[in-house]
């Protein structure tokens, strides 16, 4: 382990050791809260009564993120060239390693699958899920999903698959409950809602302020 995982393995022990749990009293805690999770009554929601992936697009066009559906994994590489020629971008980016397998250079793309640095232009990225009810990606980070290649490049190209376009936040949570684990939870969950933003000089909306200014979703139709 690195000396980061050491430290906190060390200090989440001394934080235990203070509370004085034990393996049994740490299972009835969990059990407890995942009980809690399942009976507690959720808030108001509203009602999605169209195809939740439309109204992902719609919601994620108007938080000024731009979004092209696909209908296969093949096809990403040569949406991505589209978009960057679109806006007079370099044909230049790092990815994801879990998307390093696509064929980046066919497309005439120079992909190189690592975390960013902040000389990137353009960061590709994958997402655990989106959600239809505000237009929100999900990115959890890790080892294969560094959650720099979303935010230090200037341009976040995201790709969804459309089968993985929940309804609601309240989703989002219970997948990752679902196939993640409660062992097994990211060190952070990102939720990106457009192009950063901020509103704090003279309440004018500047975009861009503290991370990407441009957003694009490509949207993968084939599970």
């Amino acid at each position: 382990m690195s000396k980061t995982t050491d430290a906190r393995a060390d200090i989440l022990g001394r934080i235990r050791a203070g509370l004085r749990r034990t393996p049994d009293t740490e299972a009835a805690a969990r059990a407890g809260m995942a009980d809690y999770l399942a009976r507690r009554p959720q808030g108001p929601r509203p009602d999605i009564a169209e195809d939740p992936v439309q109204r992902f697009m719609e919601r994620s066009a108007a938080l000024a993120s731009t979004v092209e559906r696909v209908a296969a994994w093949a096809d990403v590489p040569d949406a991505c060239v589209r978009y960057l020629d679109a806006q007079r971008l370099p044909r230049q980016a790092v990815a994801w390693p879990q998307l390093g397998a696509l064929d980046w250079g066919g497309a005439g793309l120079a992909v190189e699958a690592r975390a960013a640095r902040g000389d990137d232009p353009v960061g590709i990225t994958g997402a655990f899920c989106a959600v239809a009810e505000t237009g929100t990606l999900v990115l959890c980070s890790g080892g294969a999903t560094p959650a720099t290649v979303s935010l230090l490049p200037e341009t976040h190209i995201a790709v969804v698959p459309a089968s993985r376009v929940l309804e609601g936040m309240e989703d989002a949570w219970n997948l990752m409950r679902a196939e993640l684990g409660q062992d097994a939870l990211p060190r952070a969950v990102n939720f990106v809602s457009g192009p950063s933003r901020t509103g704090d000089i003279e309440q004018t909306i500047v975009l861009g302020a503290h991370g990407p200014y441009r957003v694009h979703i490509i949207l993968v139709q084939a599970a």
